[in-house]
């Protein structure tokens, strides 16, 4: 299936120049939001998945079904203030200052081979963000999967030494 062809590009979106890639006209039908959930459960299965984690909010929308297909678990990576028990966070950079990321203190068993599932891998900042969030917590990164890569951004090398999987790259 061509995935691209259910991506809605809009352009000059959330700011002129940017060209947006709209995944909620994949998510709205039904065979193209499964078959791009399938392609990630064969990733996560050929690399051994106990967990999958996934940043808010579109790594939810996407990381939950896979979990759900897999029947394992599923933690969440919010920002900070936004789980109800006690968090780890880490800070990382943004193009212009910084943000931070949480999750759970007890969400990853040491030795758990975690999934990273987000909608897109663009410059790596949340996603190197996530991975170092689930080596605190003594996990193992199995592998990282998206639905779609900006690889003129370049976030595959903060991704260097992982295993990545992008469903659609531009």
């Amino acid at each position: 299936m061509d995935l691209k062809s259910f991506v809605t590009i809009v352009p000059d979106y959330p700011k002129k120049g940017i060209s947006f890639k709209d995944i909620t006209t994949i998510m709205d039908n039904g065979e193209a939001y499964k078959y791009a959930t399938d392609k990630i459960v064969e990733f996560a299965k050929e690399v051994g998945t106990d967990i999958i984690v996934g940043p808010e909010a579109r790594g939810f929308i996407i990381g939950c079904p896979v979990a759900y297909a897999l029947e394992v678990g599923f933690a969440p990576v919010r920002k900070p203030g936004k789980l109800p028990r006690e968090t780890i966070s880490v800070e990382y950079d943004l193009e212009y200052g910084k943000d931070s990321l949480t999750i759970h203190n007890d969400a990853i068993k040491p030795g758990q081979r975690v999934l990273i599932v987000d909608d897109l891998l663009a410059t790596g900042g949340t996603v190197g963000a996530t991975v170092e969030l689930v080596e605190k917590l003594g996990g193992v990164v199995a592998g990282c999967a998206f639905l779609i890569e900006l690889s003129y951004l370049n976030g595959r090398e903060k991704l260097e030494g992982y295993k990545v999987q992008s469903l659609m790259t531009y």
